[in-house]
């Protein structure tokens, strides 16, 4: 692997290296292990939507709905966290306290939302809109509403938790205006600061925003179920929207500072802190507080300005992350001696999918379109290419990088090109399906659709065979790094006894 110069590393004893290590392969396990289950919750949803079940129960499905919904973004948002973590440990010291708490608090987290949606069939969506939760006409019984926000409540503790601790650890190195490199504004670049740095300050103040956001809403829900206070439905989903879409936007971010660190490992080129990097991702910090507003398009009484705000935060969010992070790979890889291995590969491949999924993310932000569009397939199309074929292809990235790392192990080429190949035809044809679907209206959130929805189904079995190559290479992704995962971890509990 090339050389590159770096800002100055701060020492670990080895047993703390050790420890830091095997904690951030127990994340990765978890997600080797989750991520084909909540993969399944979703193959299930396609085949109800192929007719595969024509008398299914719709509360198993909107039961499945929720927990893979909240589910693959909690997964992925606590793997891409514990691996920026991990490539942090270089530069600051993150308390590995804190993260074996929020390790475990996250365990007990998902085994109630498990609980809740699998025995209590709690199905409001990820998004459970006010009154709904509480108010579910005998669908699901209260105690499993509880369960289910107490679950979010442990998750937001753990990791706000988290979150405070990395910024401790980075202010301990660095000034608040340091880490966020507005000396860079100024023209000047003492001190260096990674790009990691910078991306990861932004997003973890950003993070917190939106768990200040969510505490909030379990506040207001508590009132409801206690003391009987109804809450306002409209604020009740601005609050929701703004976590959501907050914890969502900075999963990505996360994929993009792995992507800023790891990448020029492979390429033998820095990637170095610029003005304009530094500009970029200061604005990203403030626009992404205001884009969650095109997802309320349709609530008519949301005051027109916030509509407007809403339109324009999220056509210029996609410029200064995207655009310079996306040239930027290029650059970093145009006649380049890359060492393209499956980690390089899904890194550079997750981003030019954040790139196609944001054009129809923006395009789906327009008000006159998401007029049309809002409540089509075409909103899961876009996201399933931003998230599935770009945060998670870059976190995936990591993995393989981090286990060929600890363990000294490589793919074959021929591996690495198959599970390329089955991921991308998979992933892309199977996302083309929700495209096509969307853009003939086929409405989303429908358990099974009637006979006179027949593109719907249509759409739905044609994406089958997409998804069945999809499985294959996560599959074999899996069973590769997995393989490696179990020699690193070996490894790293080996030399910290």
């Amino acid at each position: 692997m090339a050389e590159i110069a770096m800002p100055v590393e701060i020492e670990w004893a080895p047993e703390e290296r050790a420890s830091f290590q095997r904690l951030t392969l127990l994340w990765g396990g978890t997600l080797l292990v989750l991520f084909p289950v909540l993969g399944l919750l979703g193959l299930f949803m396609r085949l109800s939507h192929a007719n595969f079940f024509p008398n299914l129960d719709p509360i198993w499905f909107y039961a499945a709905l929720t927990l893979h919904g909240v589910g693959m973004v909690g997964l992925w948002f606590i793997t891409g966290f514990s691996g920026v973590l991990y490539l942090l440990s270089r530069y600051i010291r993150p308390s590995l306290a804190v993260s074996r708490l929020s390790f475990a608090l996250t365990l007990v987290g998902v085994l109630l939302i498990v609980i809740a949606t699998l025995i209590g069939r709690f199905a409001a969506g990820w998004y459970f809109l006010y009154p709904l939760p509480y108010r579910s006409g005998g669908a699901w019984a209260n105690w499993a509403t509880d369960t289910y926000l107490i679950a979010l409540a442990i998750l937001g503790v753990a990791w706000t938790l988290w979150a405070l601790d990395l910024l401790r650890a980075i202010a301990q190195r660095y000034s608040l205006s340091q880490a966020l490199c507005w000396h860079y504004l100024r023209g000047e670049t003492q001190p260096e600061v990674p790009p990691i740095i910078l991306i990861t300050t932004v997003s973890t103040i950003a993070s917190l925003t939106g768990f200040v956001a969510a505490v909030i809403l379990l506040a207001f829900f508590a009132a409801d179920r206690l003391a009987g206070v109804p809450a306002d439905p409209l604020l009740m989903k601005n609050l929701v929207f703004y976590f959501g879409h907050v914890l969502v936007n900075i999963t990505m971010y996360l994929g993009v500072a792995m992507l800023y660190d790891v990448l020029p490992q492979y390429v033998g080129r820095p990637w170095k802190t610029t003005a304009t990097t530094a500009f970029a991702w200061n604005t990203v910090l403030f626009l992404v507080l205001f884009a969650y507003f095109h997802h309320l398009y349709m609530d008519f009484v949301q005051p027109k300005a916030f509509q407007v705000l809403g339109q324009m935060a999220s056509y210029m969010i996609s410029v200064p992350a995207a655009v310079v992070s996306i040239l930027g790979t290029l650059a970093m890889v145009y006649h380049a001696p890359v060492r393209w291995t499956l980690a390089s590969s899904l890194l550079f491949a997750g981003t030019m999918g954040w790139a196609v999924g944001g054009v129809a993310a923006v395009i789906d932000s327009t008000i006159a379109i998401n007029f049309r569009f809002h409540n089509t397939l075409w909103v899961p199309a876009h996201f399933h290419t931003y998230f599935l074929m770009g945060v998670v292809l870059m976190i995936m990235g990591f993995l393989a990088h981090l286990t060929e790392q600890l363990s000294g192990r490589e793919e074959s080429p021929t591996l690495r090109r198959t599970i390329l190949t089955l991921l991308l035809v998979g992933g892309y044809g199977f996302l083309l399906m929700f495209y096509l679907a969307g853009a003939h209206h086929v409405p989303r959130r429908y358990a099974v659709y009637p006979e006179e929805l027949t593109q719907g189904i249509f759409y739905a079995q044609l994406s089958l065979p997409f998804i069945a190559l999809l499985s294959i290479g996560i599959l074999l992704y899996i069973w590769e790094v997995g393989k490696r995962w179990a020699v690193a971890f070996s490894a790293t509990k080996v030399s910290s006894s």
